[in-house]
């Protein structure tokens, strides 16, 4: 099995990529100068085996690229100048209309349809987002992942999935630690009431692990259905209930870790992925690395001997 490997434009926030002191620092300057961010994410895949790229929210997002090439079609042209491509697109729930609200399916229906637009036309084929996030815990009055909630999500994601496919785009879910597709339950429930036909799967080891859960069962569960799959490792369980609030993704970052320094079966999920019609793509992802090529080929190292495994 030969993959393409690819990562999430995330890889590039670290501060100390860009020799600035803070993650706000980072998206300032790629707003002042949205070329030069893309520019050098870019120029530094090219030195590694990486040659797909996952957007997500700002500054390595849709609207970024568009501002700094002028359209999807410049874009491809820039990745593909240097032997990249686009994979996939990230809809982070701070970026896009809140799925909760439930009189607003017309909004998130053409918000999708318009990243799904610029995917087609970029050359990429997959849209990936997640599930509302999870109240905190003991928070009253209290939120319930019951039937009905996964129901109502069901009916979004049926509306969200068919509207993309015209584009000839898949609409893939990501398993978000603290969000309402956490745990193996979740996973299973909300997949059960979802249409394989226009509903996908975008396992993360990592946040299923996160869980409690066995990434490598999840993803042997749901095979038929994993368009893509994000490869990250996990140091342990979160054992504690965290505060579900803007800084929740912090909190969660001690828990994770590189490719191969936790406790990520990887044998078993490189076997459980090659059965997978998302297998042809390897989706390394690092949250914010300080140096991405060293990081990006322990992580595409790690990957191969799984593979070859």
């Amino acid at each position: 099995m030969n993959p393409r490997f690819a990562t999430d434009v995330i890889t590039f926030y670290h501060p100390g990529f860009w020799a600035v002191e803070s993650a706000e620092e980072v998206r300032e300057r790629a707003l002042l100068d949205a070329r030069g961010f893309w520019e050098r994410v870019m120029d530094t895949l090219a030195a590694t085996e990486v040659t797909g790229i996952e957007l997500t929210f700002a500054p390595g997002d849709v609207d970024s690229a568009l501002r700094a090439f002028g359209g999807a079609g410049a874009f491809r042209h820039e990745l593909a100048a240097r032997g990249l491509e686009v994979v996939s697109a990230f809809i982070a729930d701070s970026d896009a209309p809140d799925w909760r609200r439930g009189d607003n399916l017309p909004e998130i229906v053409a918000d999708a349809e318009r990243r799904a637009a610029f995917l087609a036309e970029a050359g990429g084929e997959l849209l990936v987002t997640g599930l509302p996030m999870r109240t905190t815990y003991g928070t009253r009055p209290p939120f319930f992942v019951d039937a009905a909630y996964m129901t109502r999500m069901a009916d979004i994601a049926h509306a969200v999935g068919e509207a993309v496919s015209r584009y000839g785009v898949k609409l893939a879910f990501h398993t978000e630690s603290n969000s309402t597709l956490w745990y193996e339950r979740d996973i299973d429930l909300f997949m059960t009431l979802t249409d394989p036909r226009y509903v996908w799967l975008c396992p993360d080891s990592c946040h299923i692990a996160l869980g409690g859960g066995d990434p490598v069962s999840v993803a042997r569960r749901h095979a038929p259905r994993i368009a893509l799959a994000h490869w990250k490792d996990a140091v342990a369980p979160i054992d504690v209930h965290l505060t579900v609030d803007d800084t929740v993704y912090a909190q969660q970052q001690p828990y994770m870790a590189e490719l191969g320094t936790g406790m990520v079966d990887w044998q078993g999920w490189a076997d459980a992925m090659s059965r997978t019609p998302g297998a042809d793509t390897v989706l390394i992802e690092l949250d914010e690395a300080a140096d991405p090529v060293s990081a990006l080929r322990a992580g595409t190292a790690v990957a191969r001997r799984a593979l070859a495994a």
